[in-house]
């Protein structure tokens, strides 16, 4: 079996066990039995998200030549909620908590001058020849770089924003970027109303929490990897790019340089995306990409698009965010999930403690103004599990009544990923499924048998296999 790169001795001295590269946490999964070596030559094209696909949210999966290229690819690496809590060093119960913490007390990054990242050096430029970049779904519209974490600068300020996006190979040197509208395109705006470019680094091959971090949903000018180094517990090693003024991960495998290009708009797409359709092709951003850096014998992190390590990566910052700027207006809300049902994105689960009729729906308006994503939410009491599908399409089912409980808002902003919508715009809708403060006791009093949860079934069950017509002292051909 091929060895895997050992974490940097550097990343020992963090405070949380994993380090603050790719490799520490390859290691972590190594020892837990949760990363699957795949025999060299798997095909780029389809081959590698179809394994990966498989193995999906049971291991990481690492690839050896894929395609026949030297640098490995790595996928999966955050494809369970679990697995997320071990990175940050937390029980799964103080995920949203130990997340959002980190995004109110960040911790400025450190420049060293020596990174890993910058090991190797390249001028000359060749995307598909120098990077094992594949292919995923079918109707995908070439080769893509999905977990490559896009920093760009504030023209103004300099302050940077980490996020991910989707960039198809469109040439040797030649990105096309998919822009929604958030920060990175609030800084190509400003630039480009100058009719400048804009300096943008793609890094491919992180630690999970600053995967994590990419995603937080902050205020504009709020660096993603100050939150990084706050989920590390120390400040994060950053460094400065060979060709422009972006700091990035220094302990990074790859980094792509660039800019991108004032007034330039090329065809990019389609891509399957994260709720299981495809992007549409359209005229989008363009990158210009002018060196590429990376490490000694480098990996390459590829996320398949709309598989667990999609939806999660997404879907458990929006969460902590959703909490926090849920509490700040209703003390009342104990827990809120996006459910994988919906994608992780489009349909918010709370439960609150109710105190007061008519509380729930504005916890709803509440939840449908924290992000434009949010399509569907419903509300439960705290007897229900929100984590669990079953116990909320219940709550609905016996506590819900549409004449009464549903709140419906049209011609709302929504994700423009969305094919219901009409460019993003389209209808939100709220389910009130908590109990009347009014009600007789014993009308929704959950059933419960006493005990049941103490049994010990290895105590009284008989062996698997048993004759119950021996036990009955029957000959078992009777």
């Amino acid at each position: 079996m091929p060895s895997i790169p050992s974490s940097s001795a550097n990343s020992a001295s963090s405070t949380l066990p994993l380090g603050a590269c790719l490799r520490g946490w390859l290691d972590h999964l190594q020892r837990n039995q949760r990363l699957s070596i795949i025999r060299p030559g798997i095909n780029l094209s389809f081959g590698v998200a179809g394994i990966a696909n498989r193995l999906d949210g049971q291991s990481a999966s690492l690839f050896i030549k894929p395609g026949g290229h030297e640098i490995p690819i790595i996928s999966g690496l955050l494809s369970d909620r679990r697995w997320m809590a071990e990175a940050m060093g937390v029980e799964p119960s103080q995920v949203l908590e130990r997340f959002e913490h980190a995004c109110l007390e960040p911790l400025p990054w450190l420049e060293t001058a020596e990174p890993s990242c910058q090991q190797v050096v390249h001028h000359e430029v060749n995307l598909l020849g120098q990077l094992p970049i594949p292919i995923h779904n079918e109707h995908d519209s070439g080769a893509y770089i999905t977990a490559g974490l896009l920093i760009t600068r504030n023209p103004h300020t300099g302050v940077q924003n980490v996020s991910i996006h989707r960039l198809q190979v469109s040439g040797s040197d030649r990105l096309g970027a998919l822009l929604l509208p958030r920060h990175t395109l609030a800084y190509f705006q400003e630039s480009e109303r100058n009719n400048d470019d804009l300096e943008v680094a793609v890094v491919v091959g992180c630690d999970p929490l600053t995967l994590m971090a990419s995603q937080a949903i902050v205020p504009i000018d709020h660096d993603e990897l100050e939150i990084a180094g706050a989920l590390h517990g120390r400040p994060l090693s950053v460094a400065k790019c060979v060709t422009n003024r972006i700091r990035v991960p220094a302990e990074a495998e790859i980094v792509i340089e660039g800019r991108l290009l004032a007034n330039a708009r090329e065809e990019e797409g389609p891509f399957g995306e994260f709720p299981q359709y495809y992007g549409e092709r359209a005229e989008r951003h363009v990158i210009k990409v002018d060196a590429i850096t990376h490490r000694q014998a480098p990996m390459f992190h590829t996320i398949v698009g709309g598989s667990l390590e999609h939806l999660l990566l997404g879907g458990i910052p929006r969460e902590a965010t959703m909490l926090a700027h849920l509490r700040r207006s209703f003390p009342s809300v104990r827990d809120v999930h996006l459910a994988r049902g919906g994608v992780c994105r489009y349909h918010l689960y709370i439960q609150i403690e109710k105190r007061s009729e008519g509380e729930a729906k504005n916890v709803i308006l509440g939840a449908l103004g924290g992000h434009y994503d949010i399509k569907h939410v419903v509300v439960v009491d705290t007897d229900v599990d929100i984590h669990t599908p079953a116990e909320v399409e219940w709550a609905v089912a016996t506590r819900f009544q549409a004449d009464r409980d549903l709140v419906l808002i049209h011609e709302s902003q929504g994700s423009k990923l969305d094919p219901s919508t009409r460019d993003g715009i389209g209808s939100k809708m709220g389910l009130d499924a908590t109990v009347s403060l009014t009600a007789p006791a014993m009308r929704f009093k959950r059933i419960h048998v006493p005990g049941e949860a103490e049994v010990d079934l290895t105590a009284v069950a008989q062996a698997a296999g048993a004759d119950w017509q021996q036990l009955f002292g029957k000959p078992s051909n009777s």
